[in-house]
């Protein structure tokens, strides 16, 4: 099954996290592509249980820490489906953009090309202080 890579990255450009992910056709829509990450970051998650989720969004009841993660309680499971709510909300309100293909994706049922050498970059943004 082919592999996509997925970075998160910074605006400057520096990567922050990066994975793959399996993916069984060529072509998904956004909304797709942000629910199967989602869904994989919160399966390898609840399965391994470290304490510190590295994923898209950040889990209610969570606390960010400094390398960009979001630690929970000891034992507590994420709801992937909440997850990927989180998500969706997020980038509608542009609280990520998405890159595929080094091409900026505008909306959640836009179709992209996820074939043999894809890539997909989400770039997180930060809320300027007092501003």
């Amino acid at each position: 099954m082919p592999l996509l890579t997925i970075l998160d990255e910074t605006a400057g450009g520096s990567i922050l996290h990066r994975l793959e992910l399996e993916i069984s056709q060529e072509m998904l829509t956004v909304r797709e592509l942000i629910a199967r990450r989602v869904h994989d970051e919160v399966t390898a998650y609840n399965e391994r249980q470290t304490g510190v989720f590295q994923g898209l969004v950040q889990p209610t009841e969570s606390k960010k820490t400094l390398n960009g993660g979001f630690r929970l309680r000891p034992h507590k499971l994420i709801d992937a489906e909440q997850q990927v709510y989180r998500a969706l909300e997020a980038f509608q309100k542009n609280g990520f953009f998405v890159l595929v293909n080094d091409r900026q994706v505008e909306s959640l049922d836009e179709e992209v090309w996820l074939g043999s050498g894809a890539t997909a970059s989400f770039l997180k943004l930060t809320p300027l202080v007092g501003g």
